[in-house]
């Protein structure tokens, strides 16, 4: 693993991040930034987040899509984890050092609005903005994500191939 910078408190957790596609081949990405770290600039992030004790990624990939997005899908509509990953990232006044798996949703028809309404008070600040991105667009793009690594595995992913992605220390 790279050394991480001893630049604030650290904050160890296992995460989920959803690939939600539509009908039509897109994926759904929030456009975000941190207010306390405007040095950063702005990126393009999957939805997901840290899981609550006691849950399972299909748990947590439930919960995080209803909370940040308002799209409502079962468990059994989740994905197997096969993207493993650990990152480190600034993210307020903390610097998260995780192990997320990343896992696909696929959704019949076009993908809808985003509902913020369920949204915690710190999503609501930090995602300014979503986007249901062409699949294509996507892999062809030099926009920033979050994962790093998001163009070049997100056909793999859906594809099934299991990914074990070396540490990203993305911020």
């Amino acid at each position: 693993m790279n050394e991480l910078p001893h630049d604030l408190p650290i904050l160890e957790r296992r995460a989920v991040r959803v690939v939600v596609t539509d009908g039509t081949d897109r994926v759904l990405l929030f456009h975000t930034h941190d207010p306390d770290h405007p040095r950063l600039g702005t990126w393009w992030e999957l939805p997901g987040g840290g899981m609550d004790p006691g849950e399972t990624y299909r748990d947590t990939a439930v919960r995080e899509l209803r909370e940040e997005t308002g799209i409502v899908v079962t468990a059994d509509q989740v994905g197997a984890p096969t993207w493993r990953r650990r990152a480190s990232f600034l993210h307020r006044q903390l610097r998260h050092v995780q192990d997320e798996v990343v896992v696909a949703v696929r959704l019949a028809g076009p993908g809808p609005d985003v509902d913020e309404a369920h949204r915690l008070d710190y999503e609501r600040e930090d995602y300014f903005g979503f986007r249901w991105w062409p699949l294509a667009e996507v892999v062809a793009s030099r926009e920033r994500f979050y994962p790093g690594q998001l163009p070049r595995l997100i056909t793999p992913l859906l594809a099934g191939t299991e990914i074990d992605e070396p540490f990203e220390l993305w911020s």
